[in-house]
């Protein structure tokens, strides 16, 4: 129990940490601004993102779903 809730308080603590250094990036970054190029490759990046993580979870469904999970580890 106390393990985790160790764990708890480090992660909650990371992600604060993250939180307040992408605020300030944010903060410094306020006046730039971003060209048609700029929109194009963060489209593109997002896009493949979500095409990758759907490839990836469908992957997982496809590989529970027959078995492939259960037959892991055992020699």
């Amino acid at each position: 129990m106390r393990g985790t809730v160790l764990v708890l308080v480090v992660l909650t603590l990371l992600l604060a940490g993250a939180s307040l250094v992408a605020y300030l990036n944010w903060q410094d970054m306020a006046e730039v601004e971003i060209g048609f190029h700029g929109y194009l490759a963060l489209g593109l990046g997002a896009g493949i993102t979500i095409l990758l993580w759907v490839g990836l979870m469908s992957l997982v469904f496809f590989s529970s779903r027959r078995g492939y999970d259960d037959e892991a580890g055992r020699d």
